[in-house]
C-alpha cells in the first residue's frame, strides 16, 4: 500500500503543463509538404525525360554547342536561401527593418536569376537558333528550365506580396508560420535548381 501511495504522490507532483500532450500537426505545414512532394514528382518526370532524350536529337545545336555554365545566376539563387532564412529569423524577433532588408534582398537575387534566364533564352533563340521546335534538346530544355523558372516567378510573387503587405503593416507577428512556409517553398525552388544545374549544364554538356 505504501508503494502505491508513493507512486500516487509522484504523479501528483508532476505539473499538468509538463505532461506531454499530442497535438495535430499544422494543416498549413502538412499542405506545403504535400505540395512540395507533388512538385518533386512533377520535376522528377521532367528530369528523367531530359536525361532520356539527351542524345536523341538528330540535328543541332546540341547542349555542348550553346550552353554556358550559369555560375553567377546559380550563386545568386542559392544565396537567396541564406537571405530568406535571415529575414525569417528577423521576423521572429519582430525586427521589421532587418526583415524588410533581407526579404527584399531575397527578391532581388531571385529577379537577377530570372533576368539571367531571360537573357539566356534570348541568346539561344536569336543567336543560336534553338527553339522548342528545333530538336528534342530544345523541347526538353525549355520544358525543364521553363518549369523551374515558373516556380521562381510564383515564389517571387509570394515574396512580393508579403513585402508590400508588411510595409503596409498588415503582416503581424502571429503570421510567422506563413512566413516560414514561403521560406520552405523558396528553399524547394533552390534545391530543384541544383538538380537542374547538374543535369542540364553539366551532365548533358559532357554527354
Amino acid at each position: 500500500m505504501s508503494e502505491l501511495s508513493d507512486v500516487g504522490m509522484i504523479n501528483q507532483s508532476v505539473p499538468p503543463e509538463e505532461e506531454a500532450e499530442w497535438k495535430l500537426p499544422s494543416f498549413r505545414k502538412v499542405g506545403v509538404i504535400l505540395l512540395i512532394l507533388t512538385e518533386t514528382a512533377l520535376f522528377t518526370i521532367f528530369v528523367v525525360a531530359y536525361l532520356f532524350y539527351i542524345k536523341k536529337s538528330l540535328n543541332g545545336p546540341y547542349p555542348q554547342d550553346v550552353l554556358e555554365l550559369p555560375i553567377l545566376a546559380t550563386v545568386a539563387l542559392l544565396s537567396s536561401s541564406i537571405t530568406v532564412v535571415i529575414a525569417e529569423r528577423a521576423f521572429m524577433k519582430n525586427a521589421r527593418g532587418t526583415f524588410h532588408l533581407w526579404w527584399g534582398l531575397t527578391m532581388v537575387l531571385g529577379l537577377f536569376f530570372l533576368g539571367f534566364t531571360a537573357h539566356e533564352w534570348y541568346t539561344l533563340i536569336y543567336r543560336d537558333g534553338l527553339t522548342i521546335a528545333t530538336n528534342v534538346f530544345g523541347s526538353t530544355f525549355y520544358a525543364l528550365v521553363g518549369l523551374h523558372a515558373s516556380h521562381v516567378i510564383i515564389g517571387l510573387i509570394l515574396l512580393g506580396l508579403v513585402f508590400v503587405l508588411s510595409l503596409l503593416g498588415h503582416v503581424k507577428p502571429d503570421q510567422a508560420e506563413r512566413i516560414e512556409m514561403i521560406s520552405w517553398y523558396w528553399h524547394f525552388v533552390d534545391v530543384v535548381w541544383i538538380v537542374v544545374f547538374i543535369v542540364v549544364y553539366i551532365i548533358s554538356r559532357s554527354a
